[in-house]
């Protein structure tokens, strides 16, 4: 005869003051995305998953939270098309279910994922690396989906960069260069300044699934900084992105507005409410501090301020 367990976790607290959140973090699976056309992407993700709590109930059940990450991802890894904003949704709707006492499921996820691509003048083939940031949150109003990415860069500072075009012009002058010929040449060869590797975030949330390709976040984090890097790079390579980099000075916030600028060309199907998530940091060569900026914003905003409709 089996014996009946208590249900603890569904007594009353001794304090009772109501939780925003109670879960589980740095759950590890592993996550196929299947693509058309392509073989799957198999990702190794790691899962947050909380629900809220009432001030009457003394503890969340630990162990549905589980059952249902388990059984989403099972089903993950057998649909032949999955986004991984919607692995998240389906979980948060289903610990909305399942939770008769929570208002709010949350459910994140991160994961590295390795991009193929060729290297820009050896044209060899080589892999980036890209974190990918996805998560939802479920109430009883729906579902809200964010999808993103964090990227790797380098950008080079524009204010360095002005004194060493300025002491180039000095000296071109004193050995007696003519001010067109100086520059022509300046315009030509951007001179150096400090560089620092960039780490670009570009996330965008909206009520159900934003139907947002996952490239194209990543096209735009990267293009949003100086240059794009890569893990192999013969000489050509490094003369290409060191060039490329000077050429196209930026500041961290200039990053940042960028960032602002390739999602208002690029996802013209967004809705106004829809939220954007942009953030840049750089690792500062010449100083012990590091430079950061970020913007949180509505794409209706958004738009209004890029095409300068004030």
């Amino acid at each position: 005869m089996s014996q009946h367990l208590p249900d603890v976790q569904a007594d009353a607290p001794d304090v009772t003051v109501g939780l925003s959140q109670v879960g589980v973090t740095g759950v590890d699976k592993l996550v196929k995305i299947a693509r058309n056309g392509d073989r799957p992407i198999i990702l190794t993700a790691e899962f947050d998953v909380f629900v809220d709590l009432p001030a009457w109930r003394k503890g969340a059940d630990m162990s549905r939270n589980m059952e249902v990450i388990d059984e989403i991802l099972e089903d993950a890894t057998r649909e032949e098309a999955y986004r991984p904003e919607e692995v998240c949704g389906d979980a948060a709707s289903r610990l909305l279910e399942k939770h008769e006492y929570t208002t709010r499921a949350e459910v994140s996820m991160n994961a590295k994922f390795m991009q193929r691509e060729r290297t820009p003048e050896s044209d060899r083939e080589t892999q980036h690396t890209v974190d990918i940031i996805a998560s939802a949150t479920a109430t009883d109003e729906g579902t809200r989906e964010e999808i993103g990415a964090r990227v790797d860069g380098m950008t080079v500072c524009p204010c360095s960069q002005g004194m060493s075009t300025a002491r180039a012009r000095r000296t071109l002058e004193d050995l007696g260069v003519d001010d067109g010929t100086i520059t022509a040449f300046l315009d030509e060869v951007p001179q150096p300044g400090h560089s620092q590797r960039g780490h670009a975030t570009l996330t965008i949330e909206a009520d159900g699934d934003p139907q947002v390709e996952l490239d194209d976040v990543i096209d735009i984090a990267r293009d949003a900084m100086s240059a794009r890097i890569y893990n192999l790079a013969k000489r050509p390579d490094e003369d290409h992105m060191t060039y490329a980099s000077h050429a196209d000075a930026k500041f961290v916030e200039d990053c940042v507005r960028a960032m602002a600028e390739g999602v208002v060309d690029e996802f013209h199907h967004l809705p106004d409410d829809a939220v954007v998530t942009m953030a840049q940091s750089n690792d500062e060569s010449i100083h012990q501090h590091n430079a950061h900026a970020e913007r949180v914003v509505d794409v209706g905003t958004l738009r209004r301020e890029v095409r300068e409709e004030y």
